[in-house]
């Protein structure tokens, strides 16, 4: 048993995987599209000629069987659930003979309905002659005219907001697109959820589906009875619509601000065996499965110099300094 708890593995962490690029005209986050397609293609080529890739099932059948871990096991995982993930990075998984763990929230599933940060994002790229006015955050000003500072400014509503309690937060999302008329459920191509459908076909061709809630709500944000229901609600119609029950879940948003030991205790009570954090770094197996398991964050600036020496030495290369909302 020792040998096998000795190691550590390296989890990727992925958003979204696109076709090229993004574009200078791109109105939703940037910093939630890890890699272009091309890019993506290359960092799985890496993965294979230079890691031990796995699948969650397989790490802990290893775990549980006290099998010895293999040197450089990589697994890889996508946060959220944008159809992007099984137009574009699936087929390029298929191809390259790897898996991957898709963590989705599962209220968005089926809905057309974007993600919330990310809808804000948008409205606050392409709401017209608009102010924002959010004392909850202590900003109130004119939106700037250029995109390139409209991105600024929502990297820093983002950052504040993050701070509020869930239902605050939720509160002021819905009172901006009621103010700039950009409801929610108006959707965009750019921005849409996978479907079960999808889940299923991706399912049945090799990939794992873990929970990432069902609103993606920063679960230490919500009074605790919610969080224990978005827990237990995930993994249930998860189980339900794909015929088995989820053994992970990620955190939303994955810092140390979005979960807690009660996050934590609840993601064991309610049936997963890990649980998945945005915290940056390798994970030691010493301890065996655990429900705060470090990733490393994927970033399209990567070239694959980079990507390579990040899986060899996560604790020099990996980015920490960047804010996500996966």
């Amino acid at each position: 048993m020792r040998a096998a708890l000795c190691n550590d593995v390296r989890i990727l962490a992925y958003h979204r995987v696109l076709e090229a690029e993004v574009p200078a005209t791109f109105r939703f986050d940037p910093d939630l599209v890890s890699a272009s397609a091309e890019g993506f293609r290359e960092q799985l080529r890496i993965v294979r000629r230079r890691c031990a890739p796995m699948r969650f099932d397989e790490l802990l059948d290893h775990l549980d069987r006290g099998r010895p871990v293999p040197r450089r096991a990589v697994l890889i995982t996508f946060d959220d659930g944008y159809d992007d993930n099984h137009r574009v990075a699936y087929p390029l998984l298929r191809e390259a003979g790897l898996s991957a763990m898709f963590f989705v929230s599962t209220g968005h599933i089926e809905s057309g309905r974007p993600f919330a940060y990310d809808w804000l994002v948008r409205m606050l790229c392409t709401a017209p002659d608009a102010r924002l006015d959010a004392p909850e955050l202590g900003l109130s000003m004119p939106l700037p005219d250029g995109l390139r500072e409209r991105r600024a400014l929502a990297v820093r509503v983002l950052d504040r907001l993050k701070t509020l309690p869930a239902e605050a937060q939720q509160a002021l999302i819905q009172r901006l697109q009621a103010q700039w008329s950009m409801p929610d459920a108006d959707g965009h191509p750019d921005c849409r959820p996978m479907t079960w459908a999808q889940l299923r076909e991706m399912r049945e061709g090799g990939m794992e589906i873990g929970s990432h809630g069902v609103g993606h709500h920063m679960l230490a944000k919500l009074p605790r009875e919610a969080m224990r229901e978005e827990l237990r609600a995930s993994r249930a119609a998860i189980a339900r619509e794909l015929g088995a029950a989820p053994v992970a879940v990620s955190y939303p948003v994955g810092g140390p601000d979005a979960y807690d030991g009660a996050v934590v205790a609840a993601a064991a009570d309610a049936g997963y065996r890990i649980g998945c954090s945005y915290v940056t770094g390798a994970q030691s197996l010493r301890e065996g499965p655990g429900h705060a398991w470090k990733r490393i964050p994927v970033e399209r600036e990567m070239d694959p110099a980079w990507f390579d020496a990040m899986l060899a030495l996560p604790e020099l290369f990996c980015y920490r300094s960047r804010t996500r909302i996966g």
